[in-house]
C-alpha cells in the first residue's frame, strides 16, 4: 500500500510540469513579436503547405512571396523555419480534429508538452541517479518557475532548443541501473545532440559546450577522439537539415541561417543595437528570476555543495553551468532566455540539498525548520507564479484589438461592396499591435490557396460574405502619405493622431503599465476590471473568471485586512485605439428627395 501511495504522489507531482505549462498557455494564449517568426511560419506551412511551392506551376519564388510572411517581414537576419516545419508537422492533424479550437493554441500546446516530456524524461534521469526524492523535489522547484511554465510553449527559438538539450543533460545523469547503455555512450550521445541543436536553432550552444567538454575530458568520460567524430557528426547532420531546408524556404542558397545570425550579431556586434547590460546581469538579475525561490541558490545549491557525499556531483552539474553564463556574461548583449539551458541542472543540484535537509526532518528543530521553510518557499513560489501570470497576460492589447475588432465590424456595417457581392473589410494594423499579439493565426481564416492565385495579397480572409484585408506597413514615409489611408476602413493604432483622415474612435484597449499602491479606501479596479474580451478562447476566460481572478480577489480581500487597507494594485493604462473612418455621405439631389 505504500508502494501504490508513493507511485500516486509521483505522478501527482509529475503531471506539475504539463499541468501548469497549459495552464499558462490557455490564460495567455497570444504570442509578442520575440515569438513572432516561428508562430507565422507555423501557420504559413499549415495554410499554405509546402507542396505547391516544390511544384509551382510558375515561379517558386513568386509564390512564397506572395503567400509567406517571412519573405514580406524578413527581420535582420534569417531564421531556421526547422522547428517551424516539425511544429506544423506534427500539429497538422490535431488541427484537423480540433476544429473549434484557434489553431495558434494547439500549435503551441504541442510545443509546450514536447517540452513538458523533455522535463519529464530528465526528472527520470534525476530519479535513477540521485533518487525518488530528489527528482520530485527536482520537479517541485521546477514547476514553480514562472519563465519555464510560461514560455515554455512560446515559439522563441531557445525554447525549440531547450527540450534537446534538456534531453541531452539528462543522458550525462549517472544511471546504474542501465547496463547496456555505457557511460561512454551517453556523454557521446550528449555532445551528438547539444552539435545538432547549435548549429540548426541556437549558435550560443557552442559556448555552452565549451565547459561541459572540458570538464567530461578532465573525468576521463571523453576522449579528445570522441570529441572530434561527435562534434562533426552533429555538425553534418545539423546542416543536412538547415541548408536544404532554409535554404528553400528563404529563396537563397546555400544558407545556414545559425551562421548568419553569429555573424550579425557577433562578429559585426549588432547585437548591442537591441541593448546592453552590465557584465554580471546574468548572475545578479537573470539567474535568480531563472531560479525564482530564492531558498534554491541561498540554500539549497550551498548546503549541498559541502555536503562530502553530494559535493562531487554538485559540482559536475554547477561548475559547468555557471562557467557559460560566465562566458556569455562577455557578450554585451543580454536577455534571460539565453541561458535557459541551466535551469534543470542547478535545480537538481538545489534538489539534492533540498532532499538532504527533508530526509533529516526529524534528527534535529534546526532540519524540521529548514524543511519548513523549503515547503513554504515552493507554495509562495507558486502564488508568486500565479500572480505573475495575471499580471502577464495584461501584455496583449494588440491580440485583443483585433478580436473585439472581428466582433465590432458586422455591428457597424463599415464596408465596401466588393466584385463578387462581398464586402471588403480594409484593416491597418500598426507596429505596436503586431508587437503586441497580433499573429496570422488570429486574422479570419484564409480561402484555400487554390482561391488565392488571382489576389493582390497573401493577408485576405472571408467569411460570413466579408473580405478581410490586413495591412502592416511599416514603411514612415507611406505612413505620411493621405493616400495611403484613403483604403482602409478601420485602423488599430497606438497613436491615433498619427493617422491622416477623418476617424472615429470607437473603443480603446487597454494594456499593462506598472504596478501602483492603493492607500485605505482606494478601490481596485485593475486586474479584476471586466472588460469586454471577445476572442479569448471560452476556456481561457472561463478559467480566467472563475479561478485566477476569484482567487486574486480573496486574497486582496483578506490581505487588505491585515495591511490595513494597504495593497499593491496592477496599472492599466490606454495602448490601442479602435479607429472607424468618418465617410461623407452624400446628400440626395433633385428626385433623389
Amino acid at each position: 500500500m505504500g508502494v501504490f501511495r508513493n507511485n500516486c504522489l509521483d505522478i501527482v507531482i509529475a503531471a506539475l510540469i504539463p499541468t501548469l505549462i497549459l495552464f499558462h498557455l490557455v490564460c495567455a494564449p497570444y504570442t509578442k513579436v520575440e515569438e513572432s517568426f516561428n508562430i507565422q511560419a507555423t501557420h504559413d506551412i499549415l495554410t499554405y503547405g509546402v507542396r505547391d511551392f516544390i511544384f509551382p506551376a510558375r515561379s517558386g519564388k513568386l509564390q512564397l512571396e506572395d503567400h509567406y510572411d517571412h519573405l514580406t517581414f524578413t527581420g535582420p537576419v534569417p531564421r531556421t523555419f526547422v522547428g517551424a516545419l516539425l511544429l506544423a508537422g506534427v500539429s497538422w492533424p490535431f488541427t484537423k480534429i480540433f476544429r473549434g479550437v484557434n489553431p495558434q493554441i494547439i500549435v503551441r500546446a504541442i510545443l509546450g508538452l514536447w517540452n513538458a516530456l523533455c522535463l519529464l524524461y530528465y526528472r527520470n534521469s534525476v530519479e535513477s541517479a540521485f533518487g525518488r526524492p530528489t527528482a520530485n523535489w527536482f520537479i517541485l522547484f521546477q514547476a514553480s518557475v514562472f519563465h519555464i511554465m510560461y514560455y515554455a510553449s512560446r515559439t522563441l527559438p531557445n525554447f525549440f532548443a531547450f527540450g534537446l538539450v534538456t534531453i541531452a543533460l539528462g543522458q550525462l545523469l549517472r544511471r546504474s541501473h542501465i547496463q547496456s547503455y555505457s557511460g561512454a555512450n551517453r556523454t557521446q550521445t550528449f555532445l551528438l545532440i547539444v552539435t545538432t541543436t547549435g548549429v540548426i536553432f541556437r549558435s550560443e550552444l557552442a559556448l555552452f559546450l565549451i565547459p561541459h567538454i572540458f570538464i567530461l575530458f578532465l573525468n576521463g568520460r571523453l576522449t579528445i577522439a570522441c570529441i572530434v567524430t561527435f562534434g562533426i557528426l552533429g555538425t553534418a547532420i545539423g546542416l543536412s537539415f538547415t541548408i536544404p531546408i532554409d535554404s528553400f524556404f528563404w529563396q537563397r542558397f546555400p544558407l545556414w541561417p545559425e551562421l548568419s545570425a553569429f555573424s550579425y550579431n557577433i562578429l559585426h556586434a549588432q547585437s548591442s543595437n537591441w541593448g546592453t547590460s552590465p557584465w554580471h546581469f546574468y548572475f545578479t538579475s537573470a539567474l535568480p528570476r531563472l531560479l525564482f525561490n530564492p531558498l534554491t541558490y541561498i540554500l539549497c545549491i550551498p548546503f549541498a555543495a559541502f555536503q562530502p557525499a553530494l559535493k562531487r556531483s554538485v559540482a559536475e552539474l554547477v561548475l559547468p553551468n555557471l562557467a557559460f553564463v560566465a562566458l556569455y556574461s562577455l557578450q554585451p548583449h543580454k536577455e534571460w532566455r539565453f541561458i535557459i539551458y541551466v535551469v534543470p541542472p542547478l535545480l537538481t543540484a538545489a534538489a539534492m540539498g533540498a532532499n538532504w535537509i527533508w530526509t533529516r526532518r526529524s534528527k534535529s528543530a534546526l532540519y524540521r525548520v529548514l524543511s519548513l521553510a523549503l515547503v513554504i518557499s515552493v507554495m509562495v513560489s507558486l502564488g508568486a507564479n500565479g500572480i505573475m501570470l495575471a499580471i502577464s497576460r495584461l501584455n496583449y492589447p494588440g491580440a485583443e484589438a483585433l478580436n473585439r475588432l472581428h466582433a465590432l465590424v458586422p455591428e457597424h456595417q463599415s464596408h465596401y461592396p466588393g466584385g463578387n457581392g462581398e464586402k471588403i473589410v480594409n484593416v491597418h494594423m500598426d507596429t505596436l499591435s503586431c508587437m503586441t499579439g497580433i499573429t496570422r493565426f488570429l486574422q479570419l481564416p484564409a480561402p484555400p490557396l487554390a482561391d488565392l492565385e488571382s489576389a493582390s495579397s497573401t493577408n485576405h480572409a472571408a467569411e460570413n460574405n466579408l473580405f478581410w484585408v490586413y495591412d502592416k506597413t511599416e514603411d514612415e514615409e507611406k505612413l505620411l502619405d493621405p493616400l495611403f489611408w484613403e483604403k482602409f476602413d478601420w485602423v488599430l493604432a497606438e497613436r491615433p493622431k498619427r493617422v491622416i483622415g477623418k476617424w472615429e474612435i470607437v473603443e480603446t484597449v487597454e494594456g499593462y503599465a506598472g504596478l501602483r499602491v492603493l492607500r485605505p479606501g482606494d478601490e481596485d479596479d485593475s486586474i479584476g476590471r471586466r472588460r469586454e474580451e471577445k476572442g479569448r478562447s471560452k476556456l481561457g476566460k472561463m478559467i480566467w473568471e472563475r479561478n485566477v481572478e476569484g482567487v486574486w480577489r480573496l486574497v486582496e480581500k483578506y490581505g487588505r485586512k491585515v495591511t490595513g487597507g494597504w495593497w499593491v494594485d496592477v496599472k492599466m493604462e490606454p495602448r490601442i485605439s479602435i479607429l472607424k473612418r468618418q465617410r461623407d455621405i452624400p446628400i440626395p439631389t433633385g428626385g433623389d428627395w
